[in-house]
């Protein structure tokens, strides 16, 4: 297992409130790799994320066996989400300063072939094989629940001017719904799993993913995908995470 990761401020915000972390767990080839894009000001979008990863990671690592199944492997995800939701909204109830604060979260455990991720917000998870890309996850946005509904085209979503207004978010209700996917890549030969915020998947196409994924090292593929999204705009902070086999 072979993983890579990188987060950059971008060219037009003060604060990097984005977070990434890629942890191994017990057991052979098997980490956690999570996402998280702060949201809610200046004063707390970054604490936030900061919060959210921490008290997810945290449920993971504690909570994982190299023995567990798959249900159970969903039941620790979906429950160090709802753990770091809790943690989140707590923080911001108590203090009126960071009052509406959240993040989103998107985060994967990987176990030799298999994938398991969930997903809140518009953090995106991409799987690269042979076969090409594919977008795992589903961006939780108003302008993604118009396209769904046929109200809008694939070219007008790219552009829509509220594209970047999220429908779900961590820490911002008391409970949040997580989306849950899971994936064998057994027959697919090499695979990578690249998580990344809106702030390199907005600059970033999937062609460009795949051919700098799949024509670098991971470390140097890391590096191109931030340079290139600081090079076609940079609006907001960048952060991507890659594991592959």
């Amino acid at each position: 297992m072979f993983s890579a990761s990188g987060s950059d401020i971008g060219q037009k915000r003060e604060e990097n409130q984005d977070r990434v972390m890629i942890k191994e767990l017990e057991g052979d080839n098997t980490c956690i790799a999570i996402v998280c894009d702060g949201m809610g000001g200046a004063a707390s979008g970054g604490e936030a994320s900061q919060l959210a990863m921490d008290e997810f990671l945290k449920s993971v690592t504690e909570n994982y066996r190299p023995d567990m199944n798959e249900n159970s492997i969903r039941n620790l995800l979906l429950i160090a989400v709802h753990r770091a939701n809790n943690a989140v909204y707590e923080t911001s109830i108590e203090d009126m300063d960071k009052n509406g604060m959240g993040t989103t979260c998107v985060a994967a455990l990987v176990r030799n072939k298999s994938i398991y991720v969930v997903n809140v917000g518009d953090s995106r998870g991409y799987l690269l094989t042979g076969d090409g890309i594919k977008q795992i996850t589903t961006d939780h946005t108003y302008v993604e629940a118009l396209r769904q509904q046929g109200q809008i085209t694939d070219e007008e979503a790219k552009n829509h001017p509220y594209r970047n207004v999220i429908t779900k978010a961590v820490g911002v209700e008391p409970d949040v719904d997580v989306d849950y996917f899971e994936f064998e890549c057994y027959d697919t030969g090499n695979f990578a799993l690249v998580l990344c915020s809106d702030g390199l998947s907005g600059y970033c196409s999937e062609e460009f993913i795949y051919c700098t994924v799949f024509g670098n090292n991971l470390d140097e593929a890391v590096r191109k995908l931030i340079d290139h999204s600081n090079e076609s705009g940079g609006k907001d902070n960048i952060t991507v995470a890659i594991v592959a086999n």
